[in-house]
């Protein structure tokens, strides 16, 4: 078998289509020897020029990022000041609800305490005015008064008008009571 192989190849060898399928074969290997030298070549080029080229990238990375984090920060405080301004918002429109609020229950409060008959502060105000009024007067009146007379008169005049006046300033009140 191997003798029939070798013959069959020196008859292939012989003919003129071997010899265009040898010349073929170098053809082709010269330029697989050609395209393996031009990738050498580029593979140390590219070591050559790598750094440098990586180095590049590296620096408009390293830019590119500087950029995009400055945008962000603006658009964080663009976001951060809306937020402010809505929780400000808000909250005063939170407060006015509870000023209202406040208001209606004084005021309801004030109904019912009126109702009940308890004075308001206006009432005890004005009464206050009028006592210190009074107070004036009655001091007015006890330094105008004769030191001269009798100690005996003096208590007897302090008993009477509060024995016969004790109804009239209840009878005030109550006036007072009803005007404010």
């Amino acid at each position: 078998m191997v003798k029939k192989l070798k013959q069959m190849a020196d008859k292939k060898a012989a003919s003129p289509a071997s010899l265009f399928d040898s010349a073929l074969a170098g053809t082709i290997k010269d330029s697989a020897q050609q395209i393996w030298l031009a990738g050498l070549g580029a593979f140390s080029k590219a070591q050559e020029e790598g750094g440098k080229v990586f180095e590049a990238l590296v620096k408009e990375g390293t830019s590119l990022q500087r950029k995009t984090q400055a945008v962000a920060e603006e658009k964080i405080g663009e976001v951060t000041s809306r937020m402010s301004n809505m929780a400000g918002d808000v909250s005063a429109k939170a407060g006015q609800q509870w000023d209202k609020l406040e208001s209606i229950f004084e005021e309801r409060t004030s109904k019912a305490l009126n109702k009940l008959g308890v004075p308001s502060s206006k009432d005890v105000e004005a009464l206050i005015a009028r006592i210190d009024e009074l107070s004036a007067q009655v001091a007015k009146l006890s330094k105008g008064s004769p030191a001269a007379k009798a100690p005996r008169a003096a208590k007897t005049a302090a008993a009477k008008p509060a024995a016969n006046g004790a109804a009239k300033p209840v009878a005030k009140r109550a006036a007072a009571r009803k005007s404010a």
